[in-house]
């Protein structure tokens, strides 16, 4: 590109950090506006696939992920009685390949120390949609921000920006399963690079991924997850909790002693998700990232991947194109396919871990763990867990 643009980031999630970092780089002018109070993380622990830390390496932040993360080698998942239901080796897809287990607050850490703007950003501010000339931004006060040659909407899965604009949506719905989630201390768990879940039917599903360290705090954490119906988690109370506990204990005795530390309601977050597939995520002079433009159910595990792979394919088109439409058509052209297979997995696996069809939990379990040892099969779902999945006909 050409000249110094001017561009708008709206959000400073994972997807909005990168795109800053990156397109600061190449010099252009940044505003980035972010509607909390303060600038900080949100959301669970997560999974850093290979290709998302493929992207950090490129920035030079790689080794500082690695201190903060925990390396994980293998994802396993089994039902109530025992039988294998997902068995995944990072290592049977590459040596030396693997996942980082990272908190959201240390991955924040990482990209907000990486940006030497930080302390420029625009907090407090809600941008509620984009004006009519297309090139301007108005907040929940009436404020108008601008002119920009480029906004990136990176506000998150419940993207304002997009819902200002519904004729781009071709589909958005809210998954009636959610979870609760916490941190709780790793101890002396015996599972330090594993993700490890345990499944009761399609209605309860229990997680714990080493995560690492938590900022501000000694010691190794654990992301502990809960899967529940989505109008049950505003309603959360100590019944709950007790309920939750009763349920943890029969489901993974195993890992009912970590759990002590969660005493109140209130230790616990709740998570919604939805499923958005734009028309275009691109028009204008705005493109969408992350989970503005593609919001799904974290059963792939890939939201923060795909936040990265998003800016860094933006920063490398506006870096190859003199125009800005010619960069936003480049980066539409090279991140459709990979997505659409993931938008599309990730609403057919849902209802295999998430949802009330118990039929489908016998499928499941009765399938998925013969399939993972099938060597075609297994070569997939590796592809698929590390990231690097493309159409079939590519």
């Amino acid at each position: 590109m050409q000249g110094r643009l001017r561009i708008a980031i709206v959000g400073y999630g994972t997807a909005g950090q990168a795109a800053a970092l990156m397109l600061h780089a190449q010099g252009h002018a940044l505003t980035v506006f972010e509607q909390a109070p303060a600038l900080g993380p949100v959301g669970a622990g997560f999974l850093l696939q290979p290709t998302g830390l493929g992207v950090l390496a490129r920035w030079g932040l790689h080794e500082a992920a690695l201190e903060h993360g925990q390396r994980i080698d293998r994802l396993h998942g089994c039902n109530q009685r025992g039988r294998t239901v997902m068995d995944m080796r990072y290592a049977n897809h590459a040596e030396h390949c693997f996942g980082l287990g990272m908190t959201r607050g240390s991955l924040f850490t990482v990209l907000r120390d990486a940006y030497p703007d930080a302390s420029a950003i625009t907090t407090h501010t809600r941008i509620e949609r984009i004006a009519d000339d297309g090139r301007c931004l108005i907040d929940s006060q009436g404020g108008r921000y601008g002119p920009f040659d480029l906004i990136i909407a990176a506000d998150g899965a419940h993207s304002c920006l997009r819902r200002a604009a519904p004729a781009l949506v071709r589909r958005e719905a809210m998954y009636r399963w959610g979870a609760l989630w916490c941190l709780v201390p790793a101890g002396d768990w015996p599972y330090p690079d594993q993700l490890r879940q345990r499944y009761a039917g399609t209605r309860e599903m229990i997680g714990l991924l080493p995560v690492g360290r938590q900022v501000g705090r000694k010691g190794r954490w654990l992301t502990f997850y809960f899967s529940t119906l989505g109008d049950q988690l505003d309603a959360f109370d100590a019944q709950g909790l007790a309920r939750m506990h009763e349920r943890a204990a029969a489901i993974w005795p195993e890992a009912a002693a970590l759990l002590a530390t969660i005493q109140s309601p209130q230790q616990m977050n709740r998570a919604r998700y939805r499923d958005v597939v734009m028309r275009k995520p691109a028009f204008g002079s705005v493109v969408f990232l992350g989970d503005a433009a593609h919001a799904m159910s974290p059963q792939l595990g890939q939201g923060v991947n795909m936040a990265l792979l998003d800016a860094q394919a933006l920063a490398d088109a506006l870096a190859a194109c003199n125009e800005v439409a010619d960069a936003l058509h480049m980066y539409q052209r090279h991140r459709r396919a990979h997505l659409a297979v993931y938008q599309r997995l990730s609403r057919w696996l849902t209802p295999l871990f998430q949802s009330e069809r118990d039929r489908l939990a016998r499928i499941r379990d009765l399938g998925f763990g013969p399939l993972g040892r099938m060597p075609l099969a297994s070569g997939q779902m590796l592809k698929i867990l590390t990231g690097t999945k493309q159409a079939w006909w590519r």
